[in-house]
Protein backbone atom coordinates (compact mmCIF):
# COMPACT_ATOMS: atom_id res chain seq x y z
CA UNK A 1 0.00 0.00 0.00
CA UNK A 2 1.35 3.14 -0.71
CA UNK A 3 2.64 5.38 2.17
CA UNK A 4 0.31 8.27 3.29
CA UNK A 5 -2.24 7.65 1.37
CA UNK A 6 -4.86 10.82 -0.12
CA UNK A 7 -7.29 10.31 -2.11
CA UNK A 8 -8.59 12.95 -4.18
CA UNK A 9 -11.74 11.63 -5.70
CA UNK A 10 -14.03 13.89 -8.44
CA UNK A 11 -17.47 13.23 -9.08
CA UNK A 12 -20.43 15.60 -10.05
CA UNK A 13 -22.92 13.57 -8.47
CA UNK A 14 -23.25 15.17 -5.12
CA UNK A 15 -25.18 12.55 -3.47
CA UNK A 16 -22.91 9.57 -4.87
CA UNK A 17 -19.77 12.01 -4.14
CA UNK A 18 -20.52 12.05 -0.62
CA UNK A 19 -21.73 8.56 -0.02
CA UNK A 20 -18.20 7.29 -1.50
CA UNK A 21 -16.23 9.96 0.18
CA UNK A 22 -17.93 8.88 3.52
CA UNK A 23 -17.38 5.04 2.73
CA UNK A 24 -13.69 5.46 2.05
CA UNK A 25 -13.16 7.37 5.04
CA UNK A 26 -14.67 4.91 6.79
CA UNK A 27 -12.46 2.46 5.66
CA UNK A 28 -9.66 4.18 6.76
CA UNK A 29 -8.65 6.04 3.27
CA UNK A 30 -8.83 10.02 3.81
CA UNK A 31 -10.44 11.57 0.75
CA UNK A 32 -10.84 15.03 -1.01
CA UNK A 33 -14.29 15.38 -2.99
CA UNK A 34 -14.54 17.58 -5.82
CA UNK A 35 -17.34 18.06 -8.70
CA UNK A 36 -15.68 19.13 -11.76
CA UNK A 37 -12.68 18.27 -13.62
CA UNK A 38 -11.11 21.68 -13.59
CA UNK A 39 -11.51 21.74 -9.38
CA UNK A 40 -9.98 18.45 -9.18
CA UNK A 41 -6.99 19.84 -11.03
CA UNK A 42 -6.48 23.00 -9.36
CA UNK A 43 -7.02 20.39 -5.80
CA UNK A 44 -4.56 18.28 -7.35
CA UNK A 45 -1.86 20.80 -7.70
CA UNK A 46 -2.47 22.35 -4.19
CA UNK A 47 -2.59 18.86 -2.61
CA UNK A 48 0.02 15.95 -2.33
CA UNK A 49 -2.27 13.24 -3.78
CA UNK A 50 -1.28 9.98 -4.65
CA UNK A 51 -4.63 8.18 -6.00
CA UNK A 52 -7.05 9.32 -8.32
CA UNK A 53 -10.77 8.15 -8.50
CA UNK A 54 -12.36 10.14 -11.15
CA UNK A 55 -15.55 9.95 -12.83
CA UNK A 56 -14.89 10.04 -16.69
CA UNK A 57 -18.57 12.72 -17.48
CA UNK A 58 -17.49 15.31 -14.89
CA UNK A 59 -18.10 19.10 -16.01
CA UNK A 60 -15.98 21.52 -17.21
CA UNK A 61 -13.02 19.23 -18.19
CA UNK A 62 -14.15 15.54 -18.36
CA UNK A 63 -11.84 12.84 -16.31
CA UNK A 64 -9.74 11.52 -19.59
CA UNK A 65 -8.79 14.72 -19.84
CA UNK A 66 -8.48 15.74 -16.24
CA UNK A 67 -6.22 12.28 -16.54
CA UNK A 68 -4.10 13.00 -19.00
CA UNK A 69 -2.85 16.38 -17.97
CA UNK A 70 -2.38 15.03 -14.60
CA UNK A 71 0.19 11.74 -16.53
CA UNK A 72 1.81 14.35 -17.75
CA UNK A 73 3.17 15.07 -14.57
CA UNK A 74 2.78 12.27 -12.30
CA UNK A 75 3.20 9.28 -14.82
CA UNK A 76 3.01 6.75 -11.48
CA UNK A 77 -0.06 7.80 -9.88
CA UNK A 78 -2.77 5.05 -9.75
CA UNK A 79 -6.27 6.62 -11.46
CA UNK A 80 -9.25 4.97 -11.23
CA UNK A 81 -12.12 5.75 -13.48
CA UNK A 82 -15.79 5.66 -12.52
CA UNK A 83 -18.18 6.02 -15.25
CA UNK A 84 -21.79 4.99 -16.69
CA UNK A 85 -20.58 4.14 -20.16
CA UNK A 86 -19.77 0.39 -20.79
CA UNK A 87 -19.16 0.22 -24.11
CA UNK A 88 -15.19 -1.74 -24.75
CA UNK A 89 -14.15 1.26 -26.87
CA UNK A 90 -14.92 3.74 -23.51
CA UNK A 91 -13.13 1.64 -21.48
CA UNK A 92 -9.94 1.55 -23.96
CA UNK A 93 -10.07 4.82 -24.14
CA UNK A 94 -9.87 4.94 -20.52
CA UNK A 95 -6.78 3.20 -20.39
CA UNK A 96 -5.60 5.27 -23.50
CA UNK A 97 -5.69 8.25 -20.98
CA UNK A 98 -3.96 6.46 -18.15
CA UNK A 99 -5.94 4.78 -16.09
CA UNK A 100 -4.86 1.56 -14.26
CA UNK A 101 -9.22 0.32 -13.86
CA UNK A 102 -12.43 1.41 -14.87
CA UNK A 103 -15.33 1.43 -12.60
CA UNK A 104 -18.66 0.79 -14.23
CA UNK A 105 -21.80 2.08 -12.92
CA UNK A 106 -23.98 1.00 -10.94
CA UNK A 107 -21.19 -1.05 -8.52
CA UNK A 108 -21.26 -1.87 -5.34
CA UNK A 109 -18.67 0.17 -2.40
CA UNK A 110 -17.28 -3.40 -2.32
CA UNK A 111 -16.17 -4.09 -5.72
CA UNK A 112 -15.09 -0.16 -5.70
CA UNK A 113 -12.76 -0.80 -2.39
CA UNK A 114 -11.60 -4.29 -3.83
CA UNK A 115 -10.23 -2.69 -7.16
CA UNK A 116 -8.80 0.29 -4.92
CA UNK A 117 -6.76 -2.52 -2.75
CA UNK A 118 -6.04 -4.41 -5.72
CA UNK A 119 -4.30 -1.20 -7.40
CA UNK A 120 -2.72 0.16 -4.14
CA UNK A 121 -1.03 -4.17 -4.01
CA UNK A 122 0.53 -3.54 -7.76
CA UNK A 123 1.39 0.26 -6.73
CA UNK A 124 3.24 -0.66 -3.52
CA UNK A 125 5.48 -2.57 -6.03
CA UNK A 126 7.05 1.01 -6.87
CA UNK A 127 6.27 2.92 -4.33
CA UNK A 128 9.91 2.64 -2.86
CA UNK A 129 10.77 4.84 -6.10
CA UNK A 130 8.79 7.97 -5.47
CA UNK A 131 9.85 8.31 -1.86
CA UNK A 132 13.25 7.38 -1.99
CA UNK A 133 16.57 7.67 -0.92
CA UNK A 134 17.63 8.30 -4.71
CA UNK A 135 20.87 8.14 -6.64
CA UNK A 136 21.97 11.56 -7.77
CA UNK A 137 25.66 10.61 -9.16
CA UNK A 138 27.98 9.65 -6.43
CA UNK A 139 25.73 11.08 -3.98
CA UNK A 140 22.83 9.90 -1.86
CA UNK A 141 19.64 11.73 -1.39
CA UNK A 142 17.32 10.76 1.48
CA UNK A 143 14.39 12.58 1.25
CA UNK A 144 12.63 11.42 4.63
CA UNK A 145 15.76 13.06 6.54
CA UNK A 146 16.65 15.44 4.36
CA UNK A 147 20.00 14.52 3.62
CA UNK A 148 22.68 14.39 0.56
CA UNK A 149 25.72 12.54 0.89
CA UNK A 150 28.60 10.99 -0.64
CA UNK A 151 31.59 9.22 0.82
CA UNK A 152 33.18 12.69 1.96
CA UNK A 153 30.47 15.08 2.96
CA UNK A 154 26.88 15.14 4.54
CA UNK A 155 24.69 18.08 3.65
CA UNK A 156 21.47 18.64 6.12
CA UNK A 157 19.13 20.43 3.46
CA UNK A 158 16.33 23.00 4.25
CA UNK A 159 12.87 21.91 3.83
CA UNK A 160 12.68 23.89 0.49
CA UNK A 161 15.87 22.44 -0.83
CA UNK A 162 13.97 19.18 0.26
CA UNK A 163 10.97 19.67 -1.50
CA UNK A 164 12.04 20.21 -4.96
CA UNK A 165 15.12 18.17 -4.96
CA UNK A 166 12.55 15.69 -4.45
CA UNK A 167 9.65 16.66 -6.72
CA UNK A 168 12.83 17.23 -9.56
CA UNK A 169 13.77 13.35 -8.67
CA UNK A 170 9.90 11.87 -8.99
CA UNK A 171 10.10 13.82 -12.03
CA UNK A 172 13.15 12.80 -13.40
CA UNK A 173 12.16 11.18 -16.51
CA UNK A 174 10.02 13.53 -17.86
CA UNK A 175 9.70 17.42 -18.19
CA UNK A 176 8.69 19.09 -14.81
CA UNK A 177 6.50 22.40 -15.48
CA UNK A 178 7.62 25.05 -13.70
CA UNK A 179 5.03 26.70 -12.92
CA UNK A 180 3.24 23.21 -11.05
CA UNK A 181 6.55 22.58 -9.15
CA UNK A 182 5.79 26.46 -7.87
CA UNK A 183 2.05 26.01 -7.00
CA UNK A 184 3.28 22.06 -5.33
CA UNK A 185 6.09 23.88 -3.10
CA UNK A 186 5.27 27.36 -2.67
CA UNK A 187 1.67 27.58 -2.74
CA UNK A 188 1.39 29.89 -6.32
CA UNK A 189 3.56 30.83 -9.22
CA UNK A 190 3.96 34.61 -8.65
CA UNK A 191 7.12 35.94 -9.89
CA UNK A 192 8.19 37.00 -6.61
CA UNK A 193 7.99 32.79 -5.78
CA UNK A 194 9.87 32.43 -9.36
CA UNK A 195 12.57 33.95 -8.07
CA UNK A 196 12.66 32.66 -4.84
CA UNK A 197 12.91 28.83 -6.85
CA UNK A 198 15.54 30.18 -8.48
CA UNK A 199 17.67 30.71 -5.68
CA UNK A 200 17.25 27.73 -4.68
CA UNK A 201 18.23 25.76 -7.70
CA UNK A 202 21.26 27.70 -7.27
CA UNK A 203 21.90 26.21 -4.09
CA UNK A 204 21.27 22.41 -5.03
CA UNK A 205 23.66 22.92 -7.72
CA UNK A 206 26.02 23.96 -5.23
CA UNK A 207 25.34 20.96 -3.04
CA UNK A 208 25.94 18.90 -6.32
CA UNK A 209 29.04 20.89 -7.78
CA UNK A 210 31.41 17.98 -6.36
CA UNK A 211 29.87 15.83 -8.73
Amino acid sequence: MLKNLKILLVEDDANLGLLLSEYLKAKGYPVTLKQDGNQGYEEYIRGDYNFLILDVMVPEKDGFTLAREIREIDEAIPILFLTAKSMKEDKLEGFKAGGDDYVTKPFSMEELLARIQAILKRAGQRDDSDVGPFTIGKFVFDPENRLLKDSNVEVKLTTKENDLLKLLNKNSNSILDRNYALKKIWGDDSYFNGRSMDVYITKLRKHLKPD
